[in-house]
């Protein structure tokens, strides 16, 4: 009786996901609004502090602006991915949210647990990549850039979509031990089954990676291999915390 309850609890019709969808972007975008409303307010620093990497190599030499636009583009775009990471907390909140709506009771509890460490995990991806990755990526292209004997023109443009998209593709690949742990709790996959696939998610990482970076060995690599690793650090988790997954078969 029991079950029954809480299977026609965890029911929702299409209408009904429709409207849970809305309700919860429209409180994910107004989160994400009000951080980059606030991040706006320190654009042009944010922007000194995504040129670190640069300066540190290029002392000397100046990112150029080719575009009327480019300048006012630019501090958008660093205010809007610098708001999404700050307000990352509530959007993922949203996300993980609309998600338990179609779980039993019992299975929500894991969705929520996520929250705090689906946004820390985000804010740590995006920090590997700042602070790990993209000095290594930039040596490397300047270094092969010299090799080959051209001059370096990099501009401002190019530079700041550079890091701005690969802060975010680190962000959310460093979502997979997570979504790993949630899938196995509630009883999505198992864990003999993910020891089963790892030649095959192998693989996958570094066709992933060579899709969503720029087409260098450096990026694809520094991806792909962080990516395989949060896979076994899924795995781990799902043996060895406790919550009463299903069991190893």
């Amino acid at each position: 009786m029991e079950k029954s309850n809480e299977l026609s609890s965890s029911t929702m019709s299409l209408g009904d996901h429709l409207e849970e969808l809305r309700r919860r972007l429209i409180y994910a975008l107004a989160g994400l609004g009000a951080g980059t409303g606030l991040c706006m307010i320190f654009g042009t620093k944010l922007v000194k502090f995504l040129l670190v990497p640069y300066n540190r190599l290029v002392p000397d030499d100046e990112l150029n602006f080719l575009g009327i636009p480019d300048a006012f583009v630019i501090y958008m775009k660093v205010s809007l991915i610098a708001g999404l990471i700050l307000s990352s907390p509530w959007v993922f909140y949203q996300l993980w949210m609309f998600i338990s709506a179609g779980l039993y009771k019992h299975e929500r509890r894991y969705v929520k647990v996520s929250v705090p460490f689906s946004a820390a995990l985000f804010i740590a991806g995006a920090l590997f990549f700042f602070f790990v990755v993209a000095p290594i990526s930039l040596r490397f292209f300047l270094k092969f850039g010299e090799l080959l004997g051209g001059e370096q023109a990099w501009t401002f443009d190019k530079y700041i979509s550079f890091v701005t998209v690969l802060i975010l593709v680190f962000g959310l690949g460093f979502q997979t031990p997570l979504a790993i742990f949630i899938l196995q709790r509630i009883g999505i996959v198992s864990v003999a089954a993910l020891r089963r696939a790892r030649k095959y998610v192998f693989l996958a990482m570094f066709v992933i990676a060579a899709v969503v970076t720029p087409p260098d060995v450096i990026s694809q690599i520094t991806l792909a291999l962080p990516l395989y690793l949060l896979y076994e650090l899924g795995i781990l988790l799902c043996r060895f915390v406790p919550g009463g997954g299903q069991s190893e078969r």
